[in-house]
Order: structure tokens, then sequence, then C-alpha cells
């Protein structure tokens, strides 16, 4: 079976109470999602009594016994090697926080319906009524016989990164958490051509992150394994740099193989002649802050629905910005990653989604622009077809050359 990109709205048109307005006439996003965005979908026909006995008894119970005697044919006969879990605990939803698992699923659906659209994977959201780290993990790895991959969605930091190390250690699927990663990937491909419209290497940048959240300490790590000349993190305390004494054991990590520099102190301060700012927390930079950024300096300010960087504050001083809206050019946005990536490593049955996988996605996201490469143009639509097909071949092959393949 299949999900299917269909909306099977409800006749319903009742309000919670019976009697008052639906939330459907006054808001079209109410109207959209009433019944849901997704339902499941046979792929095979059941016509008649023949079709029945093959799609489920007797016939499945041949199929069924194959399995159990040579379990890797699990991934020609169901729909396992081509099926992803989207998983959250409902503790860190976009820009709205802890609203819990419910409150979560609209999400979810939405993520599944963009695995379907843009990279032509099937995928379930689970919603799970637990926040303990053991209890999550522990739920999964008993879900994960049922799926190919698992995409941990809107889990909140530090708890993000022990859940999915823990659960790559148990399971033989890739887990990718797409908060950190996926936005990674697409900032690293962003990047890259930004500096190559300006005649640079990532070698010869040094950069500044806001946030030492998921997505920060993602970024950092994808951006010194990609060999960038230098980068910082800032948390709402300053940069996080080794004189501190008040570290999560993430962010000490985090200053083991960041700030070169050895910068201390603000955000602000670090700063001044910096070539890159890339934000993902929220709040809001200084302009003054921004003017002493070195010259053709790149601002990826990525905060939604408000940038810590408003572009047009940005484009008095940067040659390339980027944000994280639709509205506004180089939209930094994960659906051009988590989709091509978990494509290609279903496509080769990948055991895990390795550094070099996600290195090689940002690789292919950004040769897509190829001579089109324009201040405004350094990572391409979300609706490029061409986004997909580049990324899924370049992460199959690198799955192939890290030998995470089996097959």
């Amino acid at each position: 079976m299949a999900a299917e990109i269909v909306n099977p709205r409800s006749d319903s048109n009742t309000g919670q109470d019976g009697g008052a307005e639906p939330l459907d006439s006054f808001d079209p996003a109410f109207a959209l999602h009433r019944g849901g965005k997704m339902a499941v979908q046979a792929t095979v026909p059941i016509r008649d009594k023949d079709d029945l006995s093959l799609a489920y008894t007797p016939g499945v119970a041949k199929v069924c016994s194959a399995i159990a005697e040579q379990p890797d044919l699990v991934h020609d006969y169901t729909w396992k090697s081509s099926v992803v879990a989207v998983v959250t605990d409902g503790t860190a939803v976009l820009g709205l926080g802890d609203i819990g698992p419910e409150a979560s699923l609209p999400v979810m659906e939405g993520k599944a319906i963009l695995f379907k659209q843009f990279g032509g994977v099937d995928a379930v959201p689970l919603a799970l009524a637990c926040t303990d780290v053991d209890e999550i993990i522990e739920t999964v790895v008993r879900l994960a016989p049922s799926f190919g991959g698992v995409n941990l969605e809107d889990i909140s930091a530090p708890r993000c990164f022990e859940i999915e190390r823990r659960l790559q250690e148990r399971l033989d699927i890739p887990v990718f958490h797409d908060d950190q990663h996926g936005t990674a990937v697409v900032t690293l491909a962003a990047l890259r051509n930004a500096a190559r419209l300006s005649g640079r290497s990532i070698g010869d940048l040094r950069a500044v992150i806001s946030g030492a959240g998921a997505a920060g300490v993602a970024i950092a790590k994808m951006l010194v394994e990609a060999g960038i000349g230098d980068v910082a993190v800032a948390d709402r305390k300053g940069v996080v740099s080794a004189d501190r004494d008040d570290l999560t054991s993430v962010k000490r990590e985090v200053a083991g193989f960041t700030n070169k520099a050895g910068l201390s102190g603000s955000l602000e301060g670090a700063l001044a002649g910096a070539d890159v700012f890339i934000g993902v927390s929220g709040g809001t930079v200084a302009e003054s802050a921004v003017a002493s950024m070195a010259e053709g300096a790149f601002v990826f300010a990525m905060a939604n629905p408000t940038p810590e960087v408003h572009p047009e504050v940005a484009h008095k001083y940067a040659a390339v910005v980027a944000t994280g809206r639709s509205d506004f050019p180089n939209q930094i946005n994960n659906v051009l990653a988590f989709p091509g990536i978990f494509a290609g490593a279903l496509q080769v049955r990948a055991s895990r989604i390795t550094e070099g996988m996600k290195i090689a996605a940002a690789e292919a996201l950004a040769s897509v622009v190829g001579d089109d490469l324009a201040a405004d143009y350094v990572i391409p639509s979300p609706f490029d077809e061409r986004v997909a097909p580049a990324v899924t071949a370049a992460v199959a092959a690198a799955a192939r050359a890290e030998g995470v393949a089996r097959r």
C-alpha cells in the first residue's frame, strides 16, 4: 500500500459544538486540512475472489513463509524498502514549540506528502505520546521492522542528538533528523554557490552561526567537514568557546571543533570581519553588527517567520542574502534535501546516512543551479524537477562508495 497525496474531506461542515460556523469558513488553511492531507491507497486491485486469494489468504502465506526463511526478502515483497516513518514527540514544532503530539500531526502529515511529492517516497506520520528519551527510542525500535528509514522531526534539543545517535546504533536502516541534517545540507549547498559566485572557496570563509540547537550544531559540523576556513557558533550567552563553564556536553563538543580563532563574547562581536552569517535561532541581529562584516559578505537569516536580519537591511551590506521564507529569493528549504536523500538511501538499501552522503547531496543540490548562478539564485526552487533526481543519484552513489549500500 502507498500513501497517496489526496485530501479525503469529510462531508461534515459543523463546528465542534455542532452549531457554530466551522473554522473552514474563515480560513482556507482549515479548509485544506479538513479530513487530513493524506490517505492510504492499494497498489494492487482486488476485483474478484482470485485477486483476494492472492493479496490475502491463502496467497499471502507463501510470501510470509518465504520472508520467515529469508528475512531480506521483506524488502522485495513488502513496502518496507520504499516507506519512511516520520516520527515526532511534538516538543519543537516549527516555530510553535512544545505543542504535543496531536497538535504536531498536521505538520507530520505535511512532511509525509512532501516526501511523496518531491521524492516519490511514501511516508507515515507517527506522533508519539511520550517525551522520555528511552521511551522514544524503544518505541521506534519496535516499530522499525515496518519501515525502510526513520525521519525524526521536531524533537527538541539536546534530546534529539542522543535519540538519533542511539537509534542509528540499534537499527540497520537510515535514521535522519531533518531539523539538523536537512537544514545543514541545504545551507552548505547555498554557501558553496555563494562562494563560487564571489570567486572564493569554502576554505576562504569565516562563518558565524547564531543558534546552538539542532540546526546550528549540524550546520557547524557539516561546514567543518566541508572544509570551511573557520566557524564560530553562538547561543543566547554568546560564542560557544572552550573557556565557558556553562556548556552542555553537546556544546562542549562544538567548542572542540569550531572557533579556531578563539573568539569569545557576543555574537555581534564575532560578526566583525566575518564573511558569513547563518541564523537558525530567531531573535534580531543589530544592523551595526551586519555592517561590521567583511566586504562581500553572505547573510543567511533563516528564522521563520521573522529573519534575524531583514533582507532589506541585509542587502545594504551583503553580496548574497538568503532566508527561510518562500517570498524572498534564495529560500533555504529542507524540502530540497530530505526527499532525495531518503530516495537515494532507500534505492540502495543503505544501512545509514553518512556524512559523505550528506555532503554529496549538498554538492548535487548546488550543481543544479549551474550557469544560472546569480546573487538572487544560489539555491534552486523546490519545484525545480531536477533537484530530487540529482540528489537521489548523488546519495546512492555516495552510499555505494562508503560501503553502506546493500544493493
